[in-house]
């Protein structure tokens, strides 16, 4: 097997780029090497910080569809050649690399992974039009008005929409609540969206409640929760508040059921040991399940669990599955040309982990979604959602 081509970029691209025999590309203006044996792929992941385990696992898969492909012969011949480095989840680190891969000689960026250092280098490569990738920036507006930006993941307000025909369809709810970061366009992006579907499903909005971006303490909150009784409450946060707002809702004795999007995946390699009951019975959206029948499915589990000693993410998913759009699209074009890979991008139909890929409106793949239930400390698939 083909050892994965992993180079520090400082070294190797700027080396490459500086090759006597390089010629620029001058139809995209970007620096690509005409003669170079390799496709370069730079990565921006949050690999410390507080997003770290979103980074970490999306990285994994990353590099074992990089590792596969490598070992199956390339992409028309050439070896992929991907660096990547920590933007901490931060907007502005996440620029400052972005702008350091591309006069490296990258040929086309995945990520970065959560939705506003996403937004921050899709309005930067806009400039550029070099592809770019995020396997899992939710936040619609990344993607808007930017022909060269796409995602492999579903955007917020479509999250909140299929959670809300799932707790009007299948959990039966009548009043909904919703706890949401006003701090974060991510929270609120699933929170209003799921408010205006819930109220076209004929469900009561029975509270509204809103928290800060460093409290850790939503006890109030969910006290005016607990008074308007509801069937359901929404939590669209990342995986360190959902802990804490999960313990208070325990403690507090409220009776009703927790839902959520995407950043509730992960979580239980989150929560203290010992103390998974807090999450019992918690659904949230996803991309996949791991326990899926599907022939794809299990061989991409197994060879992740082959690897890396644990079971995959959707964020592990979703990166694996980025990597074969980007083999799919090069290979369409027959070139690096940024132009002609964004074109064959527009037009690839790619049966993934996480579903069948095609690219709509602003260059969203619109799909339905897995929903996971938590049982007895696992994550369960319980059934698929439409957003219709």
């Amino acid at each position: 097997m083909r050892k994965i081509l992993i180079t520090i970029m400082s070294l190797v691209f700027v080396l490459t780029a500086c090759g006597g025999n390089n010629t620029a590309n001058t139809s995209n203006g970007g620096s690509e090497p005409q003669d170079s044996d390799v496709i370069k792929l730079g990565g921006i992941i949050p690999k410390t910080g507080a997003v770290a385990v979103y980074g970490n696992t999306t990285e994994n898969g990353i590099k074992l569809a990089i590792e596969e492909i490598n070992a199956n012969g390339g992409i028309n011949g050439k070896q992929i050649e991907y660096s990547s480095e920590d933007d901490k989840g931060d907007p502005t680190e996440a620029v400052t690399i972005y702008n350091k891969l591309v006069e490296g000689g990258a040929q086309a960026i995945i990520g970065p992974i959560t939705s506003k250092p996403a937004q921050a280098v899709a309005d930067n490569s806009d400039t550029d039009g070099i592809p770019m990738i995020t396997p899992t920036g939710t936040m619609s507006s990344i993607t808007e008005g930017k022909d060269n930006v796409f995602r492999t993941c579903f955007t917020d307000p479509l999250q909140g929409a299929i959670l809300a025909n799932f707790a009007a369809d299948s959990l039966q709810a009548k009043k909904v609540a919703i706890m949401r970061n006003t701090s974060d366009d991510y929270s609120n992006g699933v929170a209003d969206a799921f408010k205006e579907q819930a109220e076209k499903k004929g469900m009561e909005v029975v509270a509204d409640e809103g928290y800060g971006q460093t409290d850790v303490d939503f006890r109030v909150q969910l006290t005016n929760i607990q008074k308007a009784s509801p069937d359901v409450i929404l939590i669209p946060e990342y995986y360190e508040k959902d802990v804490l707002m999960a313990k208070q809702i325990k403690d507090l004795g409220i009776d009703a059921k927790i839902i959520g999007p995407d950043g509730w995946d992960g979580v239980l390699a989150t929560v203290d040991p010992g103390s998974e009951s807090i999450l019992e019975g918690v659904y949230f959206t996803n991309h996949y399940a791991v326990d899926d029948e599907s022939e794809k499915v299990k061989n991409f589990v197994n060879a992740y669990k082959e690897k890396y000693n644990e079971t995959p993410s959707a964020f592990a998913a979703l990166g694996y599955d980025t990597i074969y759009l980007y083999k799919a699209a090069f290979e369409k074009a027959e070139s690096t040309d940024y132009e002609a890979v964004i074109e064959a991008l527009k037009n690839i139909d790619v049966d993934g982990v996480t579903g069948n890929i095609k690219f709509g409106e602003n260059n969203n793949p619109v799909k339905p979604a897995t929903i996971i239930k938590i049982d007895q400390g696992e994550y369960v698939f319980d059934s698929i959602v439409s957003p219709e």
